[in-house]
C-alpha cells in the first residue's frame, strides 16, 4: 500500500464548490476499531439521494458483520487488499474491484496485510 491515502490530491465538487479531499477530516468508526472514515459527499450535498465516504481499514482489522436496512451500498476498492463477505459469498478485494451490497444484506470487510482503502457509496445516504 502506498504511504499516501488514495485521493488525497483530489477534490470533491458539489453545488458549485470544490473541497480538497486532503482537507476533509478522518473520523474513527464509531463501532469498529482500526477503521477510519472520511465523509466525501453527504446526503445534504445531494438532496438526500446518496452519500459517499472514503473508508480506510488498517491491516488485519475488520468491519464485522453488519447490515444497512435501508441502504444499497457500493464498494470501489482504491488501494490495498482484503475480503468482503456478502451474506455467505466471499469477494476478494483488490484495487479496481467493485461490489454491490443490497439493502439489508449482512456483510463484513476484513483488510489484508496491506490494509484496505475503499470508496463506499450509499443510497439513500447514511448522513
Amino acid at each position: 500500500m502506498n504511504n499516501a491515502i488514495p485521493f488525497d490530491n483530489a477534490c470533491v465538487a458539489t453545488d458549485g464548490t470544490e473541497r480538497a479531499i486532503c482537507e476533509l477530516a478522518w473520523n474513527p468508526h464509531p463501532v469498529f476499531s482500526g477503521v477510519r472514515i472520511k465523509d466525501l459527499i453527504t446526503g445534504a450535498d445531494t438532496g438526500g439521494s446518496l452519500s459517499c465516504h472514503l473508508v480506510h481499514v488498517a491491516p488485519g482489522c475488520c468491519l464485522e458483520d453488519h447490515t444497512h436496512p435501508t441502504q444499497t451500498e457500493l464498494h470501489q476498492v482504491a488501494d490495498g487488499d482484503g475480503i468482503c463477505m456478502i451474506q455467505d459469498r466471499k469477494v476478494a478485494y483488490q484495487p479496481g474491484k467493485m461490489a454491490i451490497i443490497p439493502q439489508g444484506e449482512r456483510h463484513s470487510v476484513r483488510a489484508g496485510k496491506l490494509g484496505l482503502t475503499l470508496v463506499a457509496t450509499f443510497s439513500p445516504p447514511l448522513k
